[in-house]
């Protein structure tokens, strides 16, 4: 199957409409393209159990390859604790809420631009 190939942003408004469909806790995104090489955007977001993180990582990455669009690399499945889904220009961390407390990713990236997310967002 060929790869592929969808626009930072738009990729990442894609990623934030499936976590909030499945109903991903504290959904951010950051525009970190200025701050670091390692992703133009970050996105974060909590899960109320191992089985949802799990399921939140699983629901994005099934979504996206139904598309042709594959992670690069996905970390700390097993643990379910924090699990990372690298898609190289968009990094997805889904969290439990103890975990996120302590790494608080969003004080660690600060100066990254918070985008608006809220016309993605479904109402509650």
């Amino acid at each position: 199957m060929q790869e592929k190939t969808i626009e930072p942003k738009a990729l990442a408004e894609k990623i934030v409409t499936i976590l909030d469909l499945h109903k991903a806790g504290g959904i951010k995104l950051l525009h970190t393209e200025e701050k670091t090489t390692l992703a133009d955007y970050f996105i974060i977001c909590t899960g109320n159990s191992s089985t949802q993180t799990k399921g939140f990582a699983d629901e994005v990455e099934y979504r996206l390859g139904l598309e042709g669009i594959t992670p690069l690399h996905t970390e700390g499945y097993e643990s379910s604790t924090w699990v990372l889904v690298d898609y190289g220009c968009v990094v997805v961390h889904i969290f439990n809420a103890e975990t996120r407390r302590f790494y608080n990713l969003e004080k660690l990236w600060h100066e990254a631009e918070e985008v608006d997310i809220s016309a993605l967002l479904t109402e509650n």
